[in-house]
């Protein structure tokens, strides 16, 4: 959990037009959800909360106090930003129980240099960027490293059972899915062949439009 960042909430009880005027206001509109309790609809100072998710980003335990009442422990679930201004527009947040284990999307987090690409030019080939895991929410770790100076070759592979998960994290993948390999570089000749053009003879291509006539003749119309 994160002690040093405590998030404020309000209840807000309308929606549509209002959200506007919210944002203006230096807030962003969220939903609080879980545990079988209805969702509760809630504002949020918008720079609090923006370098809270900056320090600690998802999957991160917050304690969420909404309108002075007694802190509930929440995960940011997910965020939303303005496509155009990057500006953190609405947020969800799930309520956790301490003694009861969830499942969450943890981003892999790709470290060191790969010797097959210093040294022979090879091509990074990722293919995973998260891992779903299940733990207690407290257990949950911010990210996974992925070593690459274990590709050496083009032969080598980073498989989940290589990476070092957290004791009291279970993932929930096959440990031998692929998460990172290394292609070799394409040669002149197949750069070549992908830069040719697909030419047709447009005079070769048989029309099957029909006129008129035709489908008149057909319909008996």
């Amino acid at each position: 959990m994160t002690d040093t960042i405590r998030l404020e909430a309000k209840v807000r009880e309308k929606a549509g037009s209002m959200l506007q005027s919210l944002r203006k206001q230096g807030q962003i509109p969220a939903v609080v959800y879980g545990h079988g309790t209805e969702p509760m609809m809630i504002s949020l100072d918008e720079m609090v909360f923006g370098k809270a998710y900056k320090a600690a980003g998802e999957n991160t335990m917050f304690p969420l106090a909404i309108d002075g009442r007694k802190p509930v422990n929440v995960l940011i679930k997910d965020v939303q930003f303005h496509p155009l201004t990057s500006r953190l527009i609405h947020a969800d947040f799930i309520q956790v129980r301490m003694d009861e284990a969830i499942e969450a999307n943890i981003p892999l987090e790709f470290v060191g240099e790969a010797p097959a690409i210093r040294e022979q030019g090879g091509i990074l080939v990722r293919a995973l960027d998260e891992l779903e895991v299940s733990a207690f929410p407290q257990d949950l770790p911010h990210s996974i490293a992925v070593d690459l100076s274990a590709l050496r070759t083009f032969e080598d592979i980073i498989k989940i059972k290589d990476l070092v998960i957290p004791a009291k994290v279970k993932v929930t993948l096959d440990p031998e899915t692929v998460v990172a390999l290394i292609e070799a570089p394409r040669s002149e000749a197949e750069l070549e062949k992908l830069n040719e053009k697909v030419e047709v003879d447009v005079t070769k291509v048989e029309k099957t439009e029909k006129k008129p006539a035709e489908v008149a003749a057909e319909t008996g119309k």
